[in-house]
């Protein structure tokens, strides 16, 4: 699964990965967590006047969602919701399948946690790619009306089976998406799951690390650099 994740890059930086037309509203966040707004990339129409325009011409927007997707089908908005959905099994579950087909969005990051259990306790890991670089989760969100009338919009990751650098810490991973993958993920002409099938797979393990943090990641509220302090045990995972 995926349940905590950092996002320290600068605005320019993200920027250019993502191919933004503007500099995203960013500050350092490192220790984001089910429940707390978190940013997302998707395609809207660049204000073509035709909706077949509209299909052609879009564009990438950056904006904000709750984690924690809640189908629209669900009789009231929650603060509850789903934070991961099986890549495996999204098609076809009623919470998933049709934003699965018409809502993905790129979920932006450049690392995660994930807990290792152990013989008493769970160890907290954080793993990123190597060089430490900004990357993409595959996501897909939602949109309902909520109590007062506005529009809420939620959000969920996909996991897939672990490499083998994430199967010595849990049974699950997040989807990571390659660059030259987002085009495919974001394009809403595209609606066969197969299709999508090939895109949520493990990714390759040679270029990730992970190592131990302390157990100051563990709770949702502790922000900032100290979350990503080593742990007690030494040394990186590969």
């Amino acid at each position: 699964m995926c349940g905590r994740f950092t996002l320290r890059t600068d605005p320019k930086t993200a920027a250019e990965h993502f191919a933004l037309a503007e500099l995203p509203l960013l500050e350092p966040r490192y220790n984001i967590a089910p429940g707390q707004p978190v940013d997302l990339i998707r395609d809207v129409p660049a204000g073509a006047a035709s909706h077949a325009a509209q299909l052609r011409q879009r564009r990438r927007e950056w904006n904000r969602a709750h984690w924690g997707l809640v189908p629209q089908w669900a009789k009231t908005p929650s603060q509850a919701g789903w934070i991961n959905a099986r890549a495996e099994t999204a098609a076809t579950r009623p919470a998933f399948r049709v934003a699965l087909r018409y809502r993905r969005c790129l979920i932006p990051a450049d690392g995660f946690y994930e807990w290792k259990r152990l013989e008493r306790r769970k160890q907290p890991y954080f793993i990123r790619f190597r060089d430490d670089r900004l990357f993409a989760f595959a996501g897909i969100w939602e949109s309902r009306e909520s109590e007062d009338g506005s529009q809420w919009e939620s959000c969920a990751i996909l996991t897939t089976a672990p490499n083998a650098l994430m199967s010595q810490i849990h049974d699950r991973m997040p989807v990571i998406l390659r660059p030259q993958d987002y085009a495919d993920w974001l394009d809403l002409d595209i609606q066969d799951p197969a299709a999508l099938r090939p895109l949520l797979r493990p990714y390759p393990a040679e270029e990730m690390e992970a190592f131990p943090v302390g157990g100051y990641v563990n709770a949702p509220v502790h922000e900032g650099p100290r979350c990503l302090e080593r742990g007690e045990i030494t040394g990186s995972l590969f």
